[in-house]
């Protein structure tokens, strides 16, 4: 964990400005079939209402983080800060089903999505910016408040608003993050409002 910090706050940025990441999202595979409900039933801090989601929702303290545990023996992780908070939050799941007695092993474990966020020390003028990069972004102000940019070099996709902050996301590595903002700030600087 604290590896993943310093390398985050080593980044060095042209704008001065890092985003900080604020989720990562894994998943593994527990190699089993599971009783939802029989879980659901023994342990804590789980919720699970078939009739609206398929999933059984866990959480725990230690890491804040949420298990969406499928029958399929599939989990997928939100919430944590790092990377290893993630494996080992999703580690702390799988050893909670295995004390129910389930033949639970820890597979195929994968980092999905890597969410950053960041507050600019200006706004930004969103409709010349849409008009400008017609190609690369989307806004709609009567459906969503933000332009979302995509980036054509990755599949990184970066929520723009008009009061300066900013969401990176769609990369399961943190540097794709870094080298995204870094690609779209002097953009973003063209578009820029005063404070």
């Amino acid at each position: 964990m604290a590896a993943d910090r310093v390398l985050q706050s080593s980044h060095v940025s042209c704008s001065g400005v890092v985003p900080a990441i604020e989720n990562v999202v894994s998943s593994v595979d527990l190699g089993c079939s599971l009783d939802l409900k029989a879980i659901a039933l023994r342990a804590r801090n789980t919720e699970y209402n078939p009739e609206r989601f398929a999933a059984l929702m866990m959480r725990i303290r230690e890491s804040r983080t949420t298990a969406l545990i499928f029958s399929s023996g599939k989990m997928v992780c939100t919430g944590a800060e790092t990377e290893q908070q993630s494996r080992l939050a999703a580690r702390k799941y799988a050893r909670i089903i295995q004390k129910l007695g389930f033949d639970v092993k820890f597979k195929d474990f994968q980092i999905q999505n890597i969410v950053a966020s960041c507050d600019l020390p200006f706004s930004v003028n969103l409709t010349h910016l849409g008009n400008s990069h017609y190609e690369s972004s989307v806004y709609e102000p009567e459906l969503f408040p933000g332009l979302i940019y995509r980036m054509k070099q990755s599949k990184v996709m970066i929520k723009i608003f008009s009061s300066g902050k900013i969401v990176v996301a769609g990369t399961h590595d943190r540097k794709e993050i870094f080298k995204a903002f870094d690609n779209i700030y002097p953009i973003l600087m063209s578009f820029r409002i005063d404070k």
